[in-house]
């Protein structure tokens, strides 16, 4: 009688441990095709090396190195492996000045000559949200067109780059128009030490990045001993080259002078489904497309880009930085996200497509259409 009583347990637990077998099958054939096809990307795309995480439902499910975080050394890509932002990094001053905002301290429709003593007159109208969604008219620094009044192999104070910034002409009047600009977001840093007497650095860390405990993410040094530090490189005439020497204090503006990984993007992810940095109200302000004065709209929020993959919502942003690339995809109503970060300048290496087919792996919808070929 004992004997008969335990058989139904026993095939209850055969065939929870069969199925128990199929998941994980599964999952090691979505790894697997994973593996194979940034390996795939790594070679077409010439990238030394990359680090890739994924995350569902704000947990980390997969992280994963490939190729060279040094060619040089000899040392492997792993997820510990330390990557720069580039403009990824605008997310995170993004939030810091809506926490300023949620505090009281900063309005979004604040005239941003409050903030800036010595603004020239043709700023009078450009508010916080201009510089947060890049509206405000004020040329990027970065661009050809501003004739190099920025050099990137100059030591500028705060108040130095801001005079130069200030001297340039807007392309437009504020709110008319949509033109990507790194020069809103140094101001925003700038605007942070104002406001908190705080550099904006400092601010991340103390209110982001030890809560959160990002302990791999801070501002670049490239004279700090920093652990797991990957090398960045570019392509010159199709021969791998070191990146391009940038002046200390370039490196550390809040347009995006970030060191982190995958592993402390994972808690980031995290945390952005949550309200332990901000309310989920200024959230859906950072995550909606701007109005511009003639009432349409840019799908741009703030530090976010605003897409859409077959009908499926996407905030993403990409970066490029001395050297490296990275991209991050959250497909907010599959609750997936994919970060790819690259250790090869942004002419040659393609985080986002990447990042892309990594998304469409897991799951299949996020497969963007082939291209029609015409006959």
């Amino acid at each position: 009688m004992k004997t008969s009583r335990l058989i139904p347990a026993v095939w209850l637990f055969v065939a929870l441990a069969a199925a128990a077998v199929g998941q994980t099958t599964q999952a090691e054939q979505v790894s697997g095709k994973v593996d194979a096809f940034v390996t795939s990307e790594l070679r077409v795309q010439h990238v030394p090396g990359v680090a890739l995480g994924v995350m569902r439902e704000g947990k980390l499910v997969k992280a994963a190195g490939y190729g060279m975080a040094n060619v040089e050394l000899g040392v492997a890509a792993k997820p510990e492996s330390i990557f720069q932002t580039g403009s990824v990094g605008k997310q995170f001053t993004a939030t810091a000045v809506m926490m300023l905002v949620e505090e009281g301290s900063v309005g979004l429709d604040d005239q941003i000559n409050k903030y800036f003593a010595k603004a020239p007159a043709a700023w009078k109208d450009i508010t916080v949200r201009h510089l947060l969604t890049h509206t405000s008219g004020i040329p990027d620094y970065t661009s050809e067109k501003t004739g190099g009044a920025i050099s990137l192999h100059t030591d500028y104070t705060e108040e130095e780059l801001v005079r130069k910034i200030a001297g340039l002409p807007l392309d437009f009047q504020p709110g008319e128009n949509w033109s990507y600009s790194n020069s809103g977001y140094l101001l925003l840093g700038v605007l942070i030490r104002d406001v908190t007497g705080e550099f904006y650095g400092d601010f991340l860390q103390q209110r982001i990045f030890r809560p959160l405990q990002m302990t791999s993410t801070r501002i670049i040094s490239e004279a700090d001993i920093v652990p797991n530090r990957s090398a960045g490189y570019r392509l010159v005439n199709g021969e791998l080259k070191n990146q391009e020497w940038v002046a200390p204090s370039l490196n550390t503006t809040a347009d995006g002078a970030l060191y982190t990984n995958v592993l402390d993007l994972a808690k980031w992810d995290a945390a952005l489904y949550t309200e332990k940095l901000l309310k989920t109200s200024s959230f859906g302000q950072m995550w909606a497309p701007v109005r511009l004065n003639s009432g349409k709209t840019y799908p741009y929020g703030f530090g976010w880009s605003i897409a859409e993959v077959n009908g499926h919502r996407l905030l993403e942003h990409g970066g490029s930085w001395q050297g490296f690339t990275m991209h991050i995809s959250r497909y907010v109503d599959d609750q997936l996200t994919v970060v790819v970060m690259t250790n090869l300048d942004s002419q040659h290496s393609d985080p986002g497509k990447i990042a892309q087919g990594v998304a469409a792996i897991y799951v299949p919808t996020l497969k963007k259409p082939e291209p029609a070929v015409s006959k």
